[in-house]
């Protein structure tokens, strides 16, 4: 009676994890009312957990129904108070309980599940995924989360579906749809999952049992978004080595230590690369220290005897000079070998192990070369139509432009715009051919050509033709003659040099056109339909009463695939504008058949 304090002293016990079949120690007291009857009637209890009110007593539910009931004040001691907590109960009362699984203790994990760790084993990843829809793609992978993985939190916004691939450390595959809101076990890890009409959440509180790889399912017509975040561990560290061996076995030499990526989850030795992986993870820098400072024997070892730093110089990197770079523009690389090297006392250089040089940077053996954007095509604006009525032609100046907005070659000739094209003026030609006025051609058309032609010299054979020679004639119809040669460009000598016609692929331009230098003095100048269209127009009015006309098209002849229009023409009294017999107008005069293209878009697939 005249002690003070409790007069029984807890301790915590059986501290290691329970396997997963062992079931949850509170639903075991609940299905243990199962054969005893509540009202009359037996019941099968499932636990009711984390009751923000009384924690440790013991509430079950009812399988099936909404009944409550408390079956028992307290639970058992050591029950957990919580779900997610390491908290105990004990004699009915919550009692703290830390990471370190001790009573009262308030230790408690970091993000990386470290009992009073300071996070540095694992690393937060947070990020977003935009869907990009595709006809050919289905569904799409979001972010791939690693074996080890905790708090891990996705939220998906739209019409798109989120569901998950997992795969083991043994190499064992599955997949699951995440078809219906609720919790479940994925490979052993606890998923939470909910499901609304236009968003999705995934919980996961890990750590994951396995490799889990979320993607998405599209579904809608409209973009989704998911954003995640959770905290994976950082399984590759860089671990020291011992020294490497001495460099010479007697009157001084050198050795180093290294450090080598170690894989905590197979506990094997892995290629630098995974290390450099990780930001946080700093690779030691090597150790130097001299050896093996005993006077050589007169006939034995590597070498005499000298002081160390002042004849024995460390070994070095060399590097070779950098290759060519692979492409002339838009990015290339290029390369070049770097190799650790020794100089004797002599000023002999050999080579010699790498681990030698460790004690610096290894020189970078690639690198990025003419990361400029390559040359591209650039049109200019349509001429006017080469004809006042009727169909004629239309042209335009296609450029290959380089990075500074110069005009250059190299352009590929298979994705270069055309110059020219069908156009169509509505005004109707039925005028009688002498009665036309002679018209010049328009300069813009000799210098869309001259535009046209021009090639630059390149690093791939390419034929390149020469300027035109004069036109043969003073007057009339002549022609023009040019020379065309197969060039290539050496890059090292920045020279051109003449190659054989057939080194050159793709076609070969013409080497001799026709010119016109205008008609000929007293001279009467027949044309044909053609140059009457492309190269003149009607300037003159008729004023007879009744007069043909076109009067739209006929509908198209396909209705994909492309297909063409006919106008349609008729004989109109030009004073009513109605449509009149055909015998009031002058058969020579009717317009020539006039089609156009339509329907150009591609057909669907059968």
């Amino acid at each position: 009676r005249t002690c003070e304090g409790r007069n029984i002293r807890y301790r915590t016990c059986s501290n290691v994890d329970c396997p997963p079949e062992a079931g949850d120690f509170r639903a075991q007291q609940c299905s243990a009312h199962n054969d005893v009857k509540y009202q009359g009637q037996l019941y099968e209890w499932l636990p009711v957990s984390n009751d923000p009110d009384n924690p440790c007593s013991l509430k079950c539910q009812a399988r099936g129904t909404a009944l409550v009931v408390e079956l028992a004040p307290k639970v058992l001691d050591g029950t957990r108070c919580y779900t997610e907590s390491l908290d105990m109960c004990i004699s009915g009362l919550c009692q703290i309980v830390g990471c370190d699984h001790q009573l009262g203790s308030a230790v408690k994990e970091d993000n990386c599940g470290v009992c009073n760790g300071d996070g540095s084993t694992c690393r937060l990843v947070r990020g977003q995924y935009k869907s990009q829809l595709s006809a050919s793609k289905l569904d799409d992978t979001v972010v791939a989360i690693p074996y080890g993985s905790r708090q891990i939190r996705l939220v998906l916004k739209g019409p798109d579906h989120l569901y998950l691939e997992t795969k083991t450390l043994q190499g064992v595959k599955s997949e699951n749809s995440l078809s219906t809101t609720g919790s479940f076990l994925v490979e052993n890890s606890s998923i939470d999952f909910q499901k609304f009409p236009d968003k999705e959440i995934l919980r996961i509180s890990g750590p994951l049992t396995a490799d889990f790889t979320i993607k998405i399912h599209y579904a809608g017509a409209a973009d989704s978004s998911v954003q995640f975040i959770f905290y994976q561990p950082i399984i590759h560290r860089w671990r020291e080595t011992d020294f490497f061996p001495c460099s010479a076995s007697c009157g001084g030499g050198y050795q180093l230590t290294s450090a080598e990526c170690f894989d905590l989850r197979s506990n094997r030795v892995v290629a630098d690369q995974y290390c450099h992986y990780y930001p946080e993870n700093i690779k030691p820098k090597p150790k130097l220290q001299e050896c093996n400072l005993d006077p050589c024997p007169a006939s034995d070892g590597y070498k005499q005897i000298m002081p160390y730093d002042l004849y024995h110089p460390l070994p070095r990197w060399e590097s070779t000079p950098w290759t060519a770079c692979s492409s002339s523009c838009g990015g290339g690389i290029q390369s070049r070998s770097v190799s650790c090297v020794e100089e004797d006392i002599q000023g002999h250089i050999s080579p010699v192990e790498e681990w030698k040089c460790m004690y610096t940077p290894k020189m970078p053996v690639v690198q990025p070369c003419n990361i400029f954007d390559c040359p591209k095509w650039l049109a200019q604006e349509w001429s006017p139509c080469t004809v006042t009525c009727g169909q004629g032609l239309r042209y335009r100046v296609v450029l290959c432009i380089d990075h500074r907005g110069m005009h250059t070659g190299g352009c590929s000739t298979k994705t270069k715009p055309h110059i020219k094209e069908e156009c169509v003026v509505p005004t109707p030609c039925y005028k009688p051919k002498e009665k036309l006025p002679v018209e010049a051609k328009l300069p813009w058309y000799k210098q869309a050509q001259e535009l046209e032609e021009g090639t630059a010299v390149s690093e791939e054979p390419s034929f390149i033709p020469e300027a035109w020679s004069t036109c043969s004639v003073t007057c009339g119809v002549g022609s023009q003659m040019r020379l065309v040669k197969c060039q290539v460009l050496l890059s090292f000598s920045q020279s051109v040099a003449d190659l054989p016609i057939d080194e050159c692929e793709g076609p070969k331009p013409v080497s001799q056109r026709a010119c016109y230098s205008g008609p000929c003095s007293g001279e009467a100048t027949e044309y044909t339909p053609e140059e009457t269209q492309l190269l003149y127009g009607s300037l003159q009015e008729l004023d007879e009463l009744y007069d043909w006309e076109y009067e739209g098209f006929t509908e198209c002849s396909e209705s994909c695939g492309g297909g063409v229009q006919e106008a349609v023409v008729t004989c109109l009294n030009k004073q009513t504008r109605e449509i009149a017999e055909e015998t009031l107008c002058v058969s020579s005069r009717r317009p020539p058949q006039l089609l156009k293209s339509c329907s150009l878009d591609p057909c669907p697939p059968r």
